[in-house]
């Protein structure tokens, strides 16, 4: 499990650091089916990229920790589910968006739990005595 929760949350790490430095270099251009809403729009939509990527590269400092802290990998994976909370929130105000958004929007969901079923994994794998560990106290 320590394994995989390492690997999930480099995956994320480096998702998120790309679609930020995506977002932040193309603007409101990087947005599917948005077309042109101006510079205020464009503007934000920069912002929200340098931020996605910034929360990218905390995924990839949490998984290159040894052991993986829980805490912070609770933490992020729940602005993750926030932010998917947020897109249902948009769709009951203002309907469905394009699909992309709502393909996003499970994902942004479903990740969530299984990072929090993870998040305590490798700190858990360091506390175990290794059988090396073990056998040199015996000795």
């Amino acid at each position: 499990m320590a394994g995989l929760l390492k690997w999930l949350a480099l995956v994320m790490g480096a998702a998120c650091v790309a679609i930020g430095a995506f977002h932040f270099a193309l603007g409101i251009d990087s947005v599917p089916g948005e077309g042109s809403a101006g510079a205020t729009v464009d503007s934000r939509e920069r912002f929200y990229g340098a931020v996605f990527l910034g929360y990218g590269l905390a995924w990839i400092w949490a998984a290159r920790r040894s052991p993986v802290p829980a805490a912070a990998v609770r933490w992020l994976a729940g602005i993750f589910l926030l932010g998917g909370l947020g897109r249902l929130l948009s769709m009951a105000v203002h309907g469905s968006p394009q699909w992309f958004q709502i393909a996003l929007t499970v994902l942004e969901l479903a990740l969530p739990p299984l990072y929090f079923w993870l998040a305590a994994a490798d700190e858990r794998a360091a506390a175990r005595p290794s059988p090396r560990r073990a056998e040199r106290v015996h000795l």
